[in-house]
């Protein structure tokens, strides 16, 4: 584990990608439409000119579901993925991703949420203990109460909060080279808003060795609604009726200053863990607008 500080780790990140609706896929790494990842697959993805990818993963195949046992099976599946990502120099990012959505952060089920979350990472770190710091650790993905998209009640960002510190005492507690591993904590539902206004940065053991993670899908009818008729984004856009009105370029400049004046100018490195927009193969003029939007 090299000594240096996220800051300066994060610089080497470079362009990222997600290994998307695979192995985060509850009812097994195919049932989302796509074929099981192969080195071969992954090495295009280097090829392509990325240079970190995030493998988010559901761990709920349990051998012993009362202490939420991971099948050792399903462990070195992912393991296998991991190594296809370091095998080509690249950073490697595993999380607990949505998983079925038990991480619900609120009073009623914080105590379960935090032991659950406990034993599964000393199991996810332990396993992944003697990796270098290629591989870094998500403690989870989009918290939030489901079908709550508001803005989060002290309840929900303080259990939130506590979510990301368990984490990472969990993986400290393993010790070895996971006493020195970068960790990435979220914003409440990975929020650009929430994060600045309610996250706290987790206690922790080491200097310097955490990492701020938010996405980014705004305006979410250009972005992520698939029966919205809006098809056309920034400047270039020719028709209102077919703009959001709100979440042009002044408006992501706005967010991401944000995320550098309250975490990045203060030593806390940004990932943007995930971002874009689908594709409406109903309006062809989308894909020029979608290209400008990723650029």
């Amino acid at each position: 584990m090299r000594n240096i500080s996220s800051l300066e780790l994060a610089k080497e990140f470079g362009l990222g990608w997600n290994l998307g609706n695979s192995l985060e896929a509850i009812e097994g790494e195919t049932a989302w439409g796509n074929p099981p990842a192969t080195k071969a697959f992954i090495d295009k993805v280097k090829a392509a000119g990325f240079n970190s990818v995030r493998v988010p993963v559901a761990w709920n195949r349990f051998s012993g579901a009362s202490y939420y046992t991971i099948q050792e099976s399903w462990m070195l599946r992912v393991e296998e993925v991991v190594n296809y990502v370091l095998d080509n120099d690249m950073y490697a990012i595993i999380n607990i991703h949505w998983d079925g959505g038990w991480m619900q952060p609120t009073y009623a089920q914080e105590q379960d949420v935090n032991n659950r979350l406990n034993l599964m990472w000393r199991q996810i770190a332990l396993h992944f203990r003697d990796y270098d710091d290629y591989l870094l650790f998500a403690g989870t993905n989009e918290v939030m109460v489901t079908g709550d998209y508001g803005t989060p009640t002290p309840e929900y960002y303080t259990v939130q909060n506590g979510f990301n510190q368990t984490f990472v005492n969990a993986v400290r507690s393993t010790g070895g080279r996971n006493a020195y591993r970068h960790l990435v904590y979220q914003g409440f539902y990975t929020n650009i808003d929430h994060a600045v206004n309610f996250s706290v940065v987790p206690e922790d053991t080491i200097e310097d060795r955490l990492v701020m993670e938010v996405h980014y899908y705004d305006p979410f009818q250009f972005a992520l609604d698939e029966s919205s008729p809006v098809s056309q984004w920034g400047q270039n856009a020719t028709d209102p009726s077919k703009t959001s009105g709100w979440g042009n370029e002044t408006h992501a400049d706005a967010q991401f200053r944000k995320m550098k004046t309250n975490f990045i100018d203060k030593g806390i490195p940004v990932i943007m863990g995930e971002y874009g927009a689908i594709s409406k193969n109903a309006f062809p003029e989308h894909e020029a607008y979608r290209e400008y939007y990723v650029e």
